[in-house]
C-alpha cells in the first residue's frame, strides 16, 4: 500500500429494520472494523438484555461478528435519530448507554460510540465530560462544523472540554455538500495537531443528495478524490448496508488499484 492509497478500515452501519440483515463485501475494501451507530434507538433495542422494547427482527449478531468485516466491532450505545432530541436527553441516553456498555455480546469489540454528533453550535456539549465519564473506553464521539467556524476554531472548541481519553469521529460533510473533501482533510488536520493522530479518524459520506429529495449511492467518480484526501487517516464509510453496494465495492477496488 503507497502513502497514497486510502486506510480504508472500517464500515459505518446505522442499524434500522431495513438492514437487520447486514451483509456486503467491505473486506475487499480492507475493510475490517464495523462502527455500529447505535444498539438502541428511540427506546427500541437492536441488542438483547437491555429492559426496553425490541425492534421487530434483532440482527444476528453471531453471524456478523464471523465476517471478515466485522473482525473488530465499535459498539455504539443508545441514541436517537433526530439530533435535537439526543441533544434535550443526553443525560438519559449516558444513563442507558452505560448500562448497554455492560452487557455481553459475541462481538469482538474495540471500542464503544456515544452517539452524539456534537458541533460548536450545541452549548451543551461541554456537559458531555461528567456524562461519559462512566462510560468504557476506549470511547468515540462524533463531530462535525454545522456553523461553520472553520478548522482550528472546531480543534480549539473541542480541546477546550473533550477528555483526553475520548476519540472522535470527523464527520466529512461532502455527502451533503457541505464542504469539499480538500477543506474536509484541513479539518481531520486541524483535530489531529490539538487531539493527536491516534483521537482522529474519518467518516466518509458515501452518499450525496438525490434528486427530488433523499440519498443515493456516491460514484466511483465521486468517492475516489475524497477517499484520496484522507490518505493516511483511518477511514470509515458512512454507510455499508445503505450505500456500499457489493458493485460499488468491486467498481472501487478497481478504481483504487487495491490488492
Amino acid at each position: 500500500m503507497t502513502t497514497t492509497t486510502p486506510n480504508i478500515v472500517g464500515i459505518v452501519w446505522q442499524p434500522d429494520n431495513q438492514t437487520v440483515g447486514i451483509s456486503g463485501n467491505w473486506e475487499k475494501l480492507g475493510v475490517h472494523e464495523l462502527l455500529v451507530q447505535w444498539t438502541v434507538v428511540d427506546d427500541q433495542a437492536f441488542v438483547p438484555g437491555t429492559g426496553l422494547p425490541s425492534v421487530p427482527v434483532l440482527p444476528d449478531w453471531a453471524r456478523i461478528a464471523r465476517t471478515p468485516w466485522a473482525q473488530d466491532v465499535i459498539l455504539g450505545l443508545a441514541g436517537y435519530f433526530s439530533e435535537n432530541r439526543s441533544r434535550e436527553n443526553i443525560e438519559q441516553l449516558a444513563a442507558l448507554s452505560e448500562r448497554i456498555a455492560g452487557l455481553p455480546t459475541p462481538l469482538h469489540v474495540t471500542g464503544w460510540y456515544f452517539p452524539a454528533e456534537v458541533d460548536p453550535s450545541w452549548s451543551g456539549a461541554t456537559e458531555l465530560p461528567a456524562l461519559l465519564a462512566k462510560l468504557p473506553r476506549p470511547l468515540w464521539i462524533s463531530v462535525y462544523d454545522g456553523a461553520n467556524i472553520g478548522p482550528a476554531a472546531t480543534a480549539d472548541w473541542l480541546k477546550q472540554w473533550l477528555p483526553n481519553d475520548i476519540g472522535v469521529f470527523f464527520q466529512d460533510g461532502v455527502g451533503v455538500y457541505a464542504r469539499t473533501a480538500p477543506v474536509a482533510r484541513s479539518y481531520a488536520d486541524a483535530l489531529r495537531d490539538r487531539l493527536g493522530k491516534d483521537r482522529v479518524r474519518i467518516i466518509v459520506e458515501a452518499f450525496r443528495p438525490k434528486y427530488g429529495g433523499g440519498f443515493r449511492s456516491a460514484t466511483v467518480d465521486e468517492l475516489k478524490p475524497q477517499l484520496t484526501a484522507y490518505a493516511g487517516y483511518p477511514l470509515y464509510l458512512f454507510d455499508g448496508p445503505h450505500y456500499m453496494t457489493p458493485t460499488l465495492v468491486d467498481q472501487l477496488k478497481q478504481a483504487l488499484a487495491l490488492p
